[in-house]
């Protein structure tokens, strides 16, 4: 398709399926039971694109003690009861992920089970599948390269040939640590006014709320790799 990118790498929430929403009102409900009263919004604000077992540490530390063994767990049931309900994939992500005729990989920080339940509920598992990596499978999530560095390894793709599609700060700031070029998306529901600047200003390359859109960056940024 162009001679820059050889993979891109999908995140998953908020990217391919319309989830932080549903995550974040999981997540608040649940810390508010176990004595951490916490909005979902104050949640996004916090925690979008960092991976579960960071964001618990945050919190323990702050709390000063360990929240119950099945905190996860509560988390999980939680969310997989909204998913059930609630999950969409983004709007036209299925079409651009068909229009993109390269190697393509995702890359979350949701845990193995999360995100095949996610991608499943939305109609993309499929599509997608086996080429899907957890932040559980390395030592650090975003905001370290760890896990972008891990699937282009696992690709057998140089990192400055990767392109990352990216809705979070973390993750952003994550791939570009990895040596990658980024696409910020911010065209999930839990996006809001000032977002696609937010993005720009941690390092995306461009910034785009349509995933119509995507093919055609692709195009360009491997036209503008010609040039250059």
């Amino acid at each position: 398709m162009n001679s820059h990118v050889d993979l891109v790498i999908f995140d998953c929430d908020g990217v391919l399926v319309d989830s932080e929403v549903i995550s974040c009102r999981a997540h608040a409900q649940t810390l508010t039971r176990h004595g951490y009263p916490i909005t979902a919004d104050q949640v996004l604000e916090r925690f979008l694109g960092v991976s579960d077992r960071e964001a618990r540490q945050t919190i323990e530390t702050e709390i000063g003690r360990q929240l119950p063994d099945d905190f996860e767990s509560k988390v999980k049931q939680a969310t997989l009861q909204f998913y059930a309900g609630d999950l969409r994939a983004i709007s036209h992500v299925g079409e651009a992920i068909a229009a993109i005729g390269l190697p393509k990989c995702v890359a979350s920080s949701g845990t193995p089970e999360k995100i095949r339940h996610g991608l499943s509920c939305a109609g993309l598992y499929d599509r997608l599948a086996p080429h899907i990596f957890s932040a559980t499978q390395v030592a650090r999530g975003k905001p370290a390269p760890d896990l972008f560095l891990f699937a282009a390894g696992q690709m057998q793709v140089s990192p400055g040939r990767c392109l990352v599609i990216e809705d979070s700060v973390p993750g952003i700031t994550g791939a570009r640590a990895a040596g990658m070029t980024v696409l910020g998306f911010h065209g999930g529901s839990h996006c809001r006014p000032g977002h696609a600047d937010m993005l720009r200003a941690a390092g995306a390359l461009m910034t785009f709320d349509d995933m119509r859109q995507l093919p055609g960056l692709i195009a360009r940024i491997g036209a503008r790799a010609a040039v250059d």
